[in-house]
C-alpha cells in the first residue's frame, strides 16, 4: 500500500515540477494560441465561457466556492480514489493507475507543444478571475503560488480529465448508491467550474476528456486483452527479476516468492 501510494505522490511531484520547467520564455504563444482557441469555438457556437463566467461572478459566495473547488479537489478526489480502488477493488487496480498516468504522461507534451493562456488572463474579451476580482482563497491567490506552477499548462485540461476518471470509476465499482451519485455529479461539477472561473476552455475540456477516454481503453487492452507474446515476455522479465532477487537475498529456488505468485496472476489476469 505505502509502496503504491508512494509512487503516486511522486509522480504527481514529477508531474507538478515538470509542468513549470515547460514553461516557456515569454507569453506570445499562449496568447496565440487563446485567440485560436476562442475563434473556434465562435465558430462552433461552444464559447459559452464568458457567460458562465458572468454568471458566476454575480453570486459571490458560489464564486468563493468554485475557487476553493478548483484550487482543492482535483488532487484530493483524486487521491480518495486511488486509496479506494487499491484497497476495495484490487482486481481493477493496476490497469486503472496505469491509465491515469499514461493519459497525464501524455498531457505533458500538450503543455510543453501548446501552451495556452486561460480565459481568467483575457481581461480585453471581459473575463474576470473572482479570486482577484473577490480577494477570494483560490489556487492562484498570491503572487507566490502562482510562481510555483506553470499557469499557460491549460491544453488539455486534467482537471476535467482526472474528473472522468473518478466519476467513471465510482458509477462503475461503487455499490452504495450516493457514492455512484457523487461520482455522476463531480466531472459535470468540475468542468463547470473550470468553465466558470476562467480557468479553462470548452475545448481543452474536451480535450482532457478524450484524452482519458483513449488511455483508459489502451490500458484495458494491455492489462485485460493482453495478446500472448506480450504476456510470454512479461512473464519472462518477472522470472529472471524474481531469480536475481533469490540470488542477492540467498533464498531458496524451490521456495515460492510474492513475485512468483505475482507472476502468475499477471499470467491469468492479463498483460
Amino acid at each position: 500500500m505505502w509502496r503504491e501510494l508512494l509512487l503516486v505522490v511522486l509522480f504527481y511531484t514529477g508531474y507538478t515540477l515538470t509542468r513549470i520547467v515547460l514553461v516557456q520564455d515569454g507569453t506570445g504563444p499562449a496568447f496565440a494560441h487563446a485567440d485560436q482557441i476562442l475563434r473556434a469555438e465562435r465558430f462552433l457556437g461552444l464559447d459559452v465561457e464568458l457567460h458562465l463566467n458572468q454568471t458566476l461572478l454575480g453570486v459571490p459566495w458560489l464564486a468563493r466556492t468554485a475557487n476553493i473547488f478548483y484550487a482543492t479537489m482535483h488532487f484530493a478526489v483524486t487521491l480518495v480514489v486511488v486509496v479506494w480502488l487499491y484497497r476495495y477493488r484490487p482486481q481493477y487496480y493496476r490497469w486503472l493507475r496505469t491509465s491515469i498516468m499514461l493519459a497525464t504522461g501524455v498531457a505533458l507534451i500538450g503543455f510543453w507543444q501548446y501552451p495556452l493562456a486561460p480565459p481568467r488572463f483575457l481581461h480585453s474579451e471581459g473575463f474576470v478571475d473572482p479570486v482577484t476580482a473577490l480577494h477570494s482563497l483560490g489556487l492562484y491567490a498570491s503572487d507566490a503560488s502562482g510562481s510555483l506552477t506553470n499557469q499557460y499548462a491549460a491544453m488539455p485540461s486534467m482537471h476535467a480529465g482526472w474528473s472522468l476518471w473518478c466519476g467513471l470509476i465510482l458509477v462503475k465499482l461503487a455499490s452504495q448508491k450516493w457514492a455512484k451519485a457523487l461520482g455522476a455529479l463531480y466531472p459535470v461539477t468540475t468542468v463547470f467550474v473550470i468553465l466558470s472561473t476562467a480557468n479553462h476552455y470548452v475545448l481543452d475540456a474536451v480535450a482532457g476528456i478524450a484524452l482519458i477516454g483513449g488511455s483508459l481503453w489502451i490500458s484495458w487492452i494491455l492489462y485485460e486483452r493482453c495478446p500472448a507474446p506480450l504476456v510470454l515476455a512479461r512473464v519472462r522479465v518477472s522470472d529472471r527479476i524474481a531469480q536475481r532477487t533469490r540470488r542477492s537475498t540467498g533464498s531458496r529456488p524451490g521456495k515460492a516468492s510474492p513475485g512468483s505468485a505475482a507472476t502468475g496472476g499477471a499470467t491469468r489476469s492479463g498483460c
